[in-house]
Protein backbone atom coordinates (compact mmCIF):
# COMPACT_ATOMS: atom_id res chain seq x y z
CA UNK A 1 0.00 0.00 0.00
CA UNK A 2 2.84 2.51 0.43
CA UNK A 3 5.19 1.32 -2.38
CA UNK A 4 5.82 4.30 -4.58
CA UNK A 5 3.98 2.74 -7.16
CA UNK A 6 0.99 1.73 -5.69
CA UNK A 7 -2.05 3.34 -7.13
CA UNK A 8 -3.14 5.31 -3.96
CA UNK A 9 -1.29 8.14 -3.87
CA UNK A 10 -3.01 8.32 -7.27
CA UNK A 11 -6.46 8.42 -5.48
CA UNK A 12 -9.11 10.51 -7.46
CA UNK A 13 -9.88 12.40 -4.15
CA UNK A 14 -6.32 13.87 -3.93
CA UNK A 15 -7.73 16.69 -4.96
CA UNK A 16 -5.62 19.70 -3.32
CA UNK A 17 -8.26 22.32 -3.47
CA UNK A 18 -10.94 22.84 -2.08
CA UNK A 19 -13.09 24.21 -4.84
CA UNK A 20 -12.48 20.86 -7.01
CA UNK A 21 -15.31 18.77 -5.80
CA UNK A 22 -17.73 21.83 -6.57
CA UNK A 23 -16.57 22.20 -9.96
CA UNK A 24 -17.07 18.60 -10.60
CA UNK A 25 -20.82 18.95 -9.25
CA UNK A 26 -21.02 22.41 -11.24
CA UNK A 27 -20.51 20.28 -14.20
CA UNK A 28 -22.33 17.66 -14.22
CA UNK A 29 -25.48 19.09 -15.45
CA UNK A 30 -23.17 19.64 -19.25
CA UNK A 31 -20.68 21.87 -20.72
CA UNK A 32 -20.23 25.61 -18.73
CA UNK A 33 -17.99 28.32 -19.52
CA UNK A 34 -15.55 29.47 -17.17
CA UNK A 35 -17.96 32.55 -16.43
CA UNK A 36 -21.24 30.33 -16.28
CA UNK A 37 -18.70 28.65 -13.05
CA UNK A 38 -18.21 31.47 -11.84
CA UNK A 39 -21.73 32.51 -10.75
CA UNK A 40 -22.41 29.38 -8.44
CA UNK A 41 -18.56 29.34 -7.60
CA UNK A 42 -18.52 33.50 -6.55
CA UNK A 43 -16.77 32.47 -3.18
CA UNK A 44 -13.79 31.75 -5.09
CA UNK A 45 -11.18 33.97 -7.06
CA UNK A 46 -11.13 33.63 -10.97
CA UNK A 47 -7.41 32.68 -9.96
CA UNK A 48 -8.47 29.70 -7.76
CA UNK A 49 -11.16 28.00 -10.22
CA UNK A 50 -8.58 28.71 -13.32
CA UNK A 51 -6.20 26.17 -10.50
CA UNK A 52 -9.03 24.16 -9.90
CA UNK A 53 -9.76 23.51 -13.78
CA UNK A 54 -6.38 23.26 -14.42
CA UNK A 55 -5.62 20.63 -12.09
CA UNK A 56 -8.79 18.62 -13.10
CA UNK A 57 -7.94 18.83 -16.48
CA UNK A 58 -4.69 17.29 -16.00
CA UNK A 59 -6.11 14.52 -13.80
CA UNK A 60 -8.02 13.25 -16.23
CA UNK A 61 -11.81 14.62 -15.09
CA UNK A 62 -12.67 17.53 -16.77
CA UNK A 63 -11.81 18.71 -20.92
CA UNK A 64 -10.93 21.97 -22.20
CA UNK A 65 -12.78 22.99 -25.01
CA UNK A 66 -11.73 26.45 -26.97
CA UNK A 67 -14.78 27.51 -29.17
CA UNK A 68 -14.12 30.60 -30.94
CA UNK A 69 -13.19 33.38 -28.17
CA UNK A 70 -14.53 31.40 -25.27
CA UNK A 71 -13.14 27.67 -23.54
CA UNK A 72 -15.88 25.53 -22.63
CA UNK A 73 -15.49 22.97 -19.62
CA UNK A 74 -17.07 19.40 -19.42
CA UNK A 75 -16.54 16.28 -17.59
CA UNK A 76 -14.98 13.46 -19.24
CA UNK A 77 -16.33 9.90 -18.46
CA UNK A 78 -13.55 9.97 -15.17
CA UNK A 79 -15.04 12.70 -13.84
CA UNK A 80 -18.27 11.33 -14.61
CA UNK A 81 -17.37 8.24 -12.35
CA UNK A 82 -16.93 10.58 -9.04
CA UNK A 83 -20.35 12.12 -9.15
CA UNK A 84 -21.64 8.98 -7.28
CA UNK A 85 -18.69 9.12 -4.35
CA UNK A 86 -19.50 13.18 -4.59
CA UNK A 87 -23.16 12.57 -4.04
CA UNK A 88 -22.32 9.89 -1.32
CA UNK A 89 -20.14 12.44 0.38
CA UNK A 90 -22.57 14.92 0.46
CA UNK A 91 -25.09 13.04 1.68
CA UNK A 92 -22.98 11.81 4.78
CA UNK A 93 -22.09 15.60 5.32
CA UNK A 94 -25.50 16.83 5.08
CA UNK A 95 -26.87 13.80 7.60
CA UNK A 96 -23.54 14.70 10.22
CA UNK A 97 -23.33 18.41 9.24
CA UNK A 98 -24.82 19.37 13.62
CA UNK A 99 -22.03 16.94 14.71
CA UNK A 100 -19.24 18.51 12.51
CA UNK A 101 -20.11 22.04 13.45
CA UNK A 102 -19.99 20.85 17.18
CA UNK A 103 -16.89 19.00 16.51
CA UNK A 104 -15.07 21.87 14.55
CA UNK A 105 -12.20 23.99 16.57
CA UNK A 106 -11.60 26.99 14.78
CA UNK A 107 -8.12 27.24 16.47
CA UNK A 108 -7.71 23.73 16.22
CA UNK A 109 -6.87 22.45 19.82
CA UNK A 110 -8.21 19.40 20.12
CA UNK A 111 -8.88 17.85 23.04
Amino acid sequence: MFDEICPSPMQPLRMKDKWAPMVLRCLQDGPHRFSELRVPLYRTTAKELTRSLRNLERDGFVSRTPTGRAVTYELTSLGRGLLDLLSTVYAWSDEHGQELLDAYDPDGDAG
